[in-house]
């Protein structure tokens, strides 16, 4: 018997560690259909990936799901935030995209703040740049390879890339666009003078370089004769924008004024629905724009699930049994403490720093050392939640615990203990390209992307309450964190 057709919003999640979409029917927001390809593996503090691979990884998925690819009407692509991909006139990759966690551009972020200012910075562009950022990346090209310069004719992110292989069209969203340092979110326009800062010559001329940004509820196109070929797509597929990938998870989430985020993936972000856009000039804020027309304020740690993994494989079990041990671990006053920084750490910035273990004695156990290796992980990014206070983002309604992380039930009920108040886990684990494929209906039918949300059921989720006030600990975090700083 004939399957009935669907109208399905094609949804793309493409990370540092894999490309993953998702297929969803445009109507009511079931999940069709999931594929995923990896990304070739990068280890910081050099981090860099050949830009078709992220496509070669896109088509892969889309071979998967190919007995649904006639049903696709629209697609979109919310990718890793602050890369930079430098292209050739004929459209070839000059070097391999320097990626959001390579930290070898520690020396030009200092540069860069320290001639132009840390609230001048803030001021322009929202952030105070630090190695993460396009625009210190840009400017570690100019000072390291110099003969590449001349021969850039189009600067991209990694979402623009992809959206350019999907249309042929160098275009790029407010959201992502809000993470390189050269742009005006408060406007939404590029700033010649903070290209100027990178080292280049002649700024104004590198505007027709840059994509061209487009509104949240902007086309980009349909798919290219070439790319529906690739992928199996059949004529008239529309394109969204695209965004990066915290934008996109805001999206899939259904984010309101007032809901905080905590994301535990490779990186750890904290970040906000917010009516205004920040400007902290501690630097501890990035002030992102999103991808609906608003503004997401965020604070990102490098080290997130990638630090418990590694103390797993110390410790000789895998993630589950981590979260097992962590969960079994008796109370106590003064807990050994782990300061994270295995890979160094953009929030605060110290790109040199290394991990940290306090409070060690005879009778400390495996348990509490992954209890520890947890709560190091989750302290670090509640600090970056007080951050967003600090700034003046409203904190008042959920706090959503997402990413892979939050599957633990060690992360789950930590974030609770560790706040003294109930969190939320969404049901849809894959926010980013369900974020993504809420963007492709909306494009696709012309209704708000908040509307799509709510359709599709996006808040729901499982609640999760403390059994014990853990608020101690982030005090004994705060101390030994300290300390790490200043022994970089």
């Amino acid at each position: 018997m004939p399957r009935t057709s669907r109208v399905l919003a094609a949804g793309v999640d493409s990370s540092t560690q894999s490309t993953k979409v998702e297929l969803r029917d445009i109507d009511t927001g079931e999940l069709v259909a999931r594929a995923s390809a990896s990304h070739p593996p990068t280890s910081p503090p050099v981090s860099e990936q050949d830009p078709q691979a992220w496509w070669t990884a896109l088509v892969e998925c889309f071979a998967q799901l190919s007995s649904h690819s006639r049903d696709v009407v629209a697609i979109s692509v919310a990718a890793q935030q602050h890369g930079l991909v430098l292209l050739d006139d004929h459209g070839v990759p000059l070097r391999p995209a320097k990626l959001w966690n390579d930290t070898t551009s520690a020396p030009q972020a200092e540069r860069l703040v320290a001639e132009y200012g840390a609230a001048s910075w803030a001021q322009a562009c929202g952030s105070v740049p630090v190695p993460s950022f396009t625009v210190t990346k840009l400017a570690w090209v100019v000072e390291h390879e110099p003969e590449l310069v001349d021969r850039i004719a189009q600067i991209m992110l990694p979402h623009d890339y992809l959206t350019w292989r999907l249309t042929g069209r160098h275009v790029t969203d407010r959201g992502d666009a809000s993470g390189t340092g050269w742009f005006d979110l408060r406007r939404a326009e590029y700033r010649i003078d903070l290209l100027e800062q990178a080292g280049v010559a002649d700024a104004g001329a590198w505007l027709s370089r840059l994509p061209e940004v487009l509104a949240p509820d902007d086309a980009t196109g349909e798919l290219s004769r070439e790319a529906a070929s690739a992928l199996g797509l059949g004529p008239g597929v529309v394109v969204g924008p695209g965004t990066g990938d915290n934008m996109g998870a805001a999206l899939g989430l259904g984010l309101k004024p007032g809901d905080v985020v905590i994301s535990l993936g490779t990186s750890g972000t904290v970040y906000g629905n917010s009516l205004i856009p920040a400007a902290d000039e501690s630097g501890a804020v990035a002030g992102f724009a999103d991808a609906s027309g608003g503004f997401l304020p965020l604070v990102c740690t490098l080290n997130a699930t990638k630090v418990t993994d590694t103390v797993a494989r110390w410790l000789g079990v895998d993630a589950a049994g981590l979260a097992a041990l962590a969960l079994a671990a008796p109370s106590a006053a003064e807990p050994p403490v782990l300061v994270p920084y295995f890979d160094g750490e953009r929030t605060p910035n110290l790109p040199e720093a290394s991990g940290l273990f306090a409070g060690l004695r005879n009778d400390t156990s495996r348990e509490d050392l992954a209890l520890a290796a947890h709560d190091g992980v989750l302290c670090g990014l509640l600090a970056g939640f007080d951050a967003l206070t600090a700034a003046g983002v409203d904190a008042s309604g959920r706090l959503l615990l997402i990413g892979g992380g939050a599957r633990s039930a060690a992360y789950r009920q930590r974030a609770a203990d560790l706040r003294n108040a109930q969190v939320t886990v969404p049901h849809e684990d894959e926010t980013v390209a369900v974020g993504a494929a809420v963007q492709a209906a909306a494009i696709s039918t012309g209704s708000p992307s908040t509307a799509i949300a709510e359709t599709w059921n996006l808040e729901q989720g499982v609640t999760v309450d403390p059994i014990t006030d853990a608020t101690n600990v982030r005090d004994l975090y705060g101390a030994t964190s300290n300390l790490a700083g200043q022994t970089q």
